[in-house]
């Protein structure tokens, strides 16, 4: 194992990349070292103020600049905002010498050689021998880089690929140069993994490497099909979206977002330097997108591309008048098919059989990625999972291109190339002919791939620091309900998965959750809250309660509700430790579940909040209470206890979501130094079982019930209610809004109680309770419920 440790970088380019790679430095407790050229005139403030070149200040300018517009940006490049101390700015004049000091040099600055090999050269000069040094690089060919250095230099020296944004793309492809030594790429490999929270992939010195090869390829094949078929820039944005497993943005709102000029200047690169490719052709723009990039119609940057902003109305490009239009909306009868297939890889198979236009899409879709993917091995890659990890975590697919021709069926996916007159390379054939009627298997509850050169199925590697849920979930199944799938993690520890819509908490899911705990309790020894879905859980199942209080069913609403808040009591007061993992959205009730686990091992992309007043209620769930605790569990002698409830009253009242794990101990969901976060969620799980096992093997005891929750009564709930109304009076918020703040307010005070009073959960439990049935029985939180049902989104009534 490598002794090697990350201390200090300096990254060298201060642009969009290069400050966003700092400031992911910065996340993972890196000090880092940002330096950029000098600008080489003044600006007009700077000329205002009499300032010359000869000012450090101004001679900076360039790099804070950049660093201050990255960490406005929404969404953020930083976890905590406080992590920007981390970082330290500076420029290539004054500050190149400080490189001696840190332990990795990563140059990120314009997609020149000339310019990169300049740096390079001034780099030497104060590089300490041994110190890393690498190059962000989308495309630039890595051998050509290193030409003329010393030979510690070429030893230490390889491309480090990160995707834009450096948070959120979890691709880090590492490419070696002629010299680079092999224990410099195992060593970036498993940085990238551990530390960083990145998917590592070692890819060839080819044209745009692995990511940018295949993604660039899939989007021009696009170009080209889309004309052939007649098809929309909404309809194809429909059809390539989350109905397979793709962002949101899906293709033409994604290529606005990245900007047009980019995925041009790729597009040319791989035609210019990859003149035997099969697919050479389709490399070369087509017309449309050689008259946008003439317009400048790049995209977000330039205010216009496939999509254009006017006022509030979102216009569309008619790629035939190349004139903007109202968008349309699109419907097809294939993507109605799926609309009851929960699991995206289940889709696939309805996809390529559809009969009407999407299914002619998916089929010349599909089938010309088959042929090319299958066609770049060994030319980027001698591995196939190499190329599915490369797409999933640099382009956010849910399942890469080998994986969906697994889903399809490999001999199904033949035939249909066949029909669309490709086919596979001859490797495809041979593994067939050897037995080998899939690229992937599960055996033991590991992934194994089809290696070529042996034709057999291996292990992928790297995953003994992972467990995965999705190949342990048959063999080690222990109980399974409509809501959860309960799994032995081994070790004597428990998983509780859920598996409702969404992963909202209802009635079956708290069965479950119950049942797990039963479970752990007589022959387990510790209990872990988590799955690997796109999202922990987005709350209780408002629909179940919008039906009730709609029917006025209150008790048994009631009944529903005190189910909730025992369940989580009982996850508090169980006799072996509960483990919550949340990721994604964490929300209401997904938030109250971890709040009264006995730990948090929250991945550091988890959005997590109390949001029920979006909906017209306060958190039914035991987090109004919960809120209420931690405030008091605050108190300090001398304090001022009505501005500390005051902080957590607002977390509830203003519905604050964390935008991350680290702000969400601003906002007291998570607990310092009882909670903790991990990077990389592909180890979250491995790491949830491991703290359970920890706690368990430790001498885990039953919490004792508590009695001591200190609640301010009148005083507390005065200064509320006079808050409220004059927010109400000043129309910051409506009447309604009004009306939920005061019930809050009533719960966290404790109600009117005459003095502060040392009361019991159950007691603020019993007031959460009641008032949230009160607030179901008002119109107006039915109308907010319904909306949010219709539309997913909050109504202000």
């Amino acid at each position: 194992m490598s002794k090697r440790r990350i201390k200090k970088i300096a990254v060298i380019g201060s642009g969009i990349m290069g400050s966003g790679i700092a400031c992911h430095f910065a996340n993972i407790g890196v000090d880092v070292l940002l330096l950029d050229i000098v600008p080489r005139e003044l600006n007009d403030a700077e000329k205002a103020k009499k300032l010359t070149l000869d000012d450090k200040v101004v001679r900076n300018r360039i790099v804070n600049d950049s660093l201050t517009a990255s960490l406005k940006s929404k969404p953020s490049p930083i976890y905590h905002q406080s992590f920007k101390s981390r970082i330290t700015t500076g420029n290539l004049e004054d500050d190149i010498a400080k490189v001696k000091d840190v332990d990795w040099i990563m140059e990120v600055v314009v997609e020149r050689l000339d310019i990169k090999k300049q740096v390079f050269e001034k780099l030497e000069k104060y590089r300490t021998p041994g110190t890393l040094i690498t190059s962000n690089t989308s495309g630039i060919p890595i051998h050509f880089m290193s030409e003329s250095r010393s030979e510690d230099f070429q030893k230490h020296f390889c491309g480090t690929h990160f995707f834009n944004p450096a948070r959120y793309l979890k691709l880090f492809e590492i490419i070696p140069g002629p010299k680079t030594d092999a224990s410099v790429l195992e060593f970036l490999n498993g940085y990238g993994e551990q530390f960083l929270g990145k998917t590592s992939v070692i890819a060839k010195d080819t044209p745009a490497f692995i990511g940018n090869r295949i993604g660039i390829f899939g989007i021009q094949s696009l170009f080209h099909q889309v004309k052939e078929l007649g098809l929309t820039v909404e309809e194809v944005d429909k059809l390539t979206g989350p109905v397979i497993g793709r962002p949101k943005s899906a293709t033409f709102r994604t290529v606005d977002v990245v900007g047009l000029d980019t995925l041009v200047h790729v597009a040319n690169g791989i035609y210019d330097n990859c003149p035997d490719d099969e697919a050479h052709e389709l490399f070369k723009l087509p017309n449309f997108i050689n008259t946008m990039m003439e317009n400048k119609w790049l995209g977000s940057k330039t205010g216009q591309g496939f999509y254009k902003k006017e006022g509030k109305d979102i216009k569309a490009l008619d790629l035939n008048t190349l004139e903007y239009r109202d968008k349309k909306s699109t419907k097809f009868a294939t993507l109605e098919l799926t609309k009851t297939v929960d699991k995206v890889i289940d889709r696939f198979k309805i996809l390529v059989d559809g009969k009407d236009k999407a299914g002619d899409f998916y089929r010349k879709n599909f089938t010309a990625m088959f042929e090319y993917v299958s066609n770049r091995i060994p030319e980027i890659s001698d591995e196939l999972y190499k190329i599915d990890d490369a797409m999933k975590a640099g382009f956010g697919w849910e399942h890469g291109p080998f994986q969906i021709w697994d889903a399809i069926g490999v001999e199904k996916g033949i035939e249909l190339m066949k029909a669309e007159g490709k086919q596979p390379a001859a490797w495809v054939n041979d593994m067939i002919a050897s037995g080998n009627t899939s690229f992937y298997t599960v055996k033991e509850g590991a992934t194994y791939f089809y290696d070529i050169p042996k034709k057999s199925q291996e292990k992928v590697p790297g995953q003994d620091a992972f467990i995965i849920l999705d190949n342990i979930r048959k063999s080690n199944e222990v109980f399974k309900n409509s809501g959860v799938v309960i799994e032995d993690l081994g070790d004597g520890i428990l998983n509780c998965e859920f598996q409702s819509k969404m992963n909202t908490i209802g009635g079956d899911v708290l069965a479950g959750l119950n049942k797990a705990i039963d479970l752990a309790e007589k022959d387990f020894a510790g209990l872990v809250i988590g799955n690997q879905a796109a999202n922990f859980s987005v709350g209780a199942n408002i629909g179940m309660i919008f039906m009730m209080a709609a029917e006025q069913e209150y008790d048994e609403l009631n009944m529903a509700i005190k189910y909730f808040q025992d369940t989580m009591m009982r996850m508090r007061y169980s006799s072996i430790p509960t483990i919550s993992a949340p990721h994604g959205m964490a929300l209401g009730g997904g938030c109250e579940l971890s709040m009264h686990a006995d730990k948090v091992v929250a991945a550091a992309e988890t959005y997590i909040g109390l949001v029920e007043f979006g909906v017209g209620v306060i958190p039914g769930g035991g987090g109004s209470k919960e809120m209420a605790l931690r405030a008091s569990d605050t108190f300090k002698k001398n304090d001022v206890e009505l501005n500390v409830l005051q902080e957590y009253f607002l977390t509830i009242g203003m519905a604050k979501v964390a935008t991350s794990a680290y702000e969400a101990f601003d906002y007291g969901i998570l607990q310092k130094g009882k909670d903790v976060v991990v990077v990389n969620k592909d180890r979250q799980i491995a790491t949830a079982k491991a703290y359970a096992k920890l706690m368990a093997e430790q001498g885990y005891t039953q919490p004792v019930k508590r009695t001591d929750v200190k609640v301010l009564g009148k005083q507390a709930l005065g200064m509320f209610l006079v808050g409220t109304d004059s927010m109400e009076a000043s129309k910051y918020i409506s009447e309604h809004d009004q009306k939920i703040a005061n019930k809050l307010a009533y719960v966290m005070a404790g109600g009117d109680l005459s003095e502060p009073t040392l009361v019991n959960e159950q007691y603020l439990l019993d007031l959460e309770r009641e008032a949230f049935l009160s607030l179901c029985t008002e119109r107006k939180t039915l109308e907010r419920i319904q909306h949010m049902l219709k539309t997913g989104k909050p109504l202000r009534n």
